[in-house]
């Protein structure tokens, strides 16, 4: 079993496990994400794996102290996040479509503002005010807002959104992110299913043999990397080489990579037609 998608704590699991794991199994309770990013870790007080956003839905399974073992709704991912960052379940009406936004104390743009919100939040809406929509948390510009059902339709143009974006390992936002974090907040942002690590996105889409040529909106991967292909000499990818959301010729990156021991190219896969 994978434990990254294993929602068993160590000693409380769901039921789906019964059978697999010597556990108590608990219902699990169903929650949202209050803050606006909470690293998603191994362990209490261990490395991060993830990040999860606001109003994203988790499964709380398990309670130590501050943490919360859960699983994410998005991707079944599973770890420990702090206990304080888990609040009742919500039902999300918008998103936040910029690439960040600010949620404001007052419904002005002059006002102080409370926490910058990540690309990918989820909010409920309860009021308009002009040019602000109301939430439990605070006042949102209704230019970064897009309806829960309203997503985009090219995964590859939501990834060159964040051209620039600092790297981040385990990083699922604007203000860092990781190669596997530019793919599946892309994916996520159009309403497309996606795994939150790169080897477990290499089951995305269908595989292309070695002859067939690559398109915009292809995925290459090497052990351990993900990168989009941006067209047929180039990639985009969050990388370490630059410490950024760049992009690179793609005969430059395959040499570059072998060259660091990073290994050849493993797969090539096709998620989406442009």
């Amino acid at each position: 079993m994978d434990r990254r998608t294993t929602p068993f704590s160590g000693r409380l699991a769901l039921p789906s496990l019964r059978g697999l794991v010597e556990a108590t199994f608990v219902q699990g309770e169903a929650a949202s994400v209050k803050h606006p990013v909470v690293d998603l870790l191994a362990h209490p007080n261990g490395a991060r794996e993830r990040q999860l956003l606001l109003g994203d839905t988790v499964t709380v399974i398990d309670l130590s102290d501050d943490h919360a073992f859960v699983q994410a709704a998005k991707d079944g991912y599973c770890g420990w996040v702090n206990a304080a960052a888990i609040g009742p379940a919500t039902t999300p009406t918008h998103w936040i479509a910029a690439r960040a936004s600010h949620l404001y104390t007052r419904p002005k743009i002059q006002a102080p503002e409370r926490a910058v919100l990540p690309f990918g939040a989820a909010l409920t809406v309860t009021a308009l005010h002009d040019s602000f929509a109301e939430t439990p948390q605070g006042y949102v510009p209704l230019a970064h807002l897009r309806g829960l059902n309203d997503r985009p339709t090219d995964p590859l143009t939501v990834a060159e959104s964040l051209l620039g974006t600092p790297y981040l390992w385990g990083g699922n936002t604007a203000a860092g992110i990781d190669c596997s974090g530019l793919v599946q907040a892309a994916m996520l942002a159009c309403g497309l299913a996606c795994p939150g690590d790169s080897d477990q996105q290499q089951t995305l889409g269908r595989a292309l043999e070695d002859k067939m040529p690559l398109q915009r909106g292809d995925l290459l991967f090497w052990k351990g990397h993900v990168a989009w292909v941006a067209d047929a000499r180039r990639i985009l990818h969050a990388n370490g080489h630059t410490m950024s959301v760049a992009f690179e010729p793609i005969a430059s990156a395959i040499g570059r990579i072998l060259a660091q021991d990073g290994g050849p190219v493993i797969a090539r896969r096709r998620v989406f037609t442009p």
